[in-house]
Order: structure tokens, then sequence, then C-alpha cells
């Protein structure tokens, strides 16, 4: 299921965003870097503690101490589908960095200017202040792939914007947070391992050292480096979007309003 249609939210609230602080009991802080990007159905949302190490010289969780990947296990972020009725948007988690809590994602959205959100919680618990980094100009990509009709794979382009999500093999059991989870349950460090391979990230397409280059991501060392799936991306002999699938993957383009010559830059033409 998506979003009812590709009018269903405002223009105002598609593109790229960042958080600028949340207000909670009269306190304003700003600990997190935060990046969402709203596409016309799906969104990504990307929110990594300000002081988390980078740990140079990493190349994989395996590389990490147990204490060092327990400070991973507080990064955020979830990919899915946004709803609106009226100014209340309810976002429907499918891929979550945290595992279920059964609370619904649910804010309603008051516009502050032309490139400024504030979204409140339904019982004026908290303010978050949305700061907008680009529009996207129209130009919106939404590639799903999954697995066994379980979603593994996303890819959300927003103008020069994108955000990428690689789904855990399995999905996390109830908790109130990933660190409680991993405590409560005495987990190994093979299943914390486990716990934390999923990798939300965000970054650019151009500007950047490398083209698709990562800037943010819960997978430290992969900041800087290039966003690898876009190569199973090309276009066919029409110039239309296509994937390079391998056995037991589906991939569909729900939203797809890039235009032709962007496209060519974007996607390498499919080869024979």
């Amino acid at each position: 299921m998506h979003a009812k249609s590709l009018s269903a939210l405002p223009p105002w609230f598609l593109g790229v965003s960042k958080r600028d602080w949340i207000r909670r009991a009269g306190v304003t802080s700003n600990t997190l870097t935060v990046r969402v990007l709203q596409t016309p159905t799906m969104f990504g949302d990307v929110r990594i503690p300000s002081d988390r190490p980078s740990f140079p010289g990493a190349t994989s969780l395996a590389d990490l101490t147990d204490p060092q990947l327990a400070t991973l296990a507080a990064q955020r972020g979830f990919f899915g589908y946004t709803t609106v009725e009226g100014d209340v948007a309810t976002w429907h988690h499918e891929i979550d960095y945290q595992p279920p809590d059964g609370e619904a994602d649910v804010g309603r959205l008051e516009r502050v200017g032309t490139s400024q959100m504030d979204e409140h919680a339904l019982d004026d618990s908290y303010v978050e202040r949305w700061s907008s980094l680009a529009s996207g100009d129209g130009s919106f990509l939404v590639v799903r792939v999954t697995k066994i009709e379980r979603l593994d794979r996303v890819l959300l382009l927003a103008g020069d914007h994108f955000i990428y999500a690689r789904n855990r093999a399995k999905d996390l059991p109830a908790a109130p947070s990933l660190v409680e989870l991993i405590a409560t349950t005495h987990a190994t460090r093979e299943t914390v391992l486990g716990y934390l391979d999923c990798e939300l990230s965000y970054g650019k397409v151009r500007g950047g050292k490398v083209p698709w280059e990562i800037v943010h991501s819960t997978l430290p060392w992969r900041e800087g480096a290039r966003l690898e799936f876009v190569d199973r991306i090309a276009l066919d002999a029409a110039g239309a979007v296509s994937a390079k699938p391998v056995p037991g993957e589906s991939w569909t383009f729900p939203v797809n309003t890039i235009r032709p010559e962007a496209r060519r830059v974007l996607f390498p033409p499919a080869r024979e």
C-alpha cells in the first residue's frame, strides 16, 4: 500500500529537509543529524547522533568491538509511505532501524514561511522544526526491491539528493528500543551483528568527491563512498528506467518523474 495518489501530499511537503531542532517540555535540543527525503509517495529518514564515532579503519561491522557496536544501536531511521489527512501526516514504516514499539508515527504539520515546517505531536509533547534543503524540482524516483514479498531495498531520489535503505535479513522483535532489545535479551555478538546489519544512507548524486556519494550512513565506513546499488539500474532501449535483478528479486518503479534527458545522465544505457 502506498499514498492515495500523487496529489495526496501537498507540493511544498515534497523534497529534502533537515531537522533544525526538537523541543520537549520547553527544552530545545539538536543532538542528531537528520535528513528526510519525501517523494510523492515514499519517504526516507536517516538520523545519526552528532557525537557518533566514525571508526576510521573499519570496513564492516565485524571490525568493531562490542562497545563500538553498542554505539550504533542508538541510531535511528525509517523508510515507508506517507499519507496526509488535512494537516496531519502519518509515516507508515516499512523498514525501520529501530524495533517496532507499537507507536504510530503521526504529526500535525504547520508550514512556516516558504522553506520551513513545524511538526507538532498530536498530544503537544514535542515540536520539531524542519528546513528545506531542496524541493526536488518535480524530479522524483522511487525504486523498490522485494524478496519473498518482503521489502529488501529502497532508493529514493529528489533532484540531486538520494536516500537508500538496505533492510536487515530478519525483522526485529518488538521492543522499546534497539538498545533495550540487546540488553534485555542478552544478545550474543552474532545476534547483535544481525540486528545492526541495516544500511540507511543519505547522499548527493553530484557535487561530492565521487558521483552518488554517501554523506551520512548508519554504517560509518560507507560515508564518502559511492552508492554501488545504482550500477544495477539502467535505461532500456525506450529510455525507461530498468533493473538488473538477481534470482528471487522483484523490482518496481512506482514513481518516476525524472525527465528523459536527466535519466541519461543518472543511469547508463543497458548493454545488450
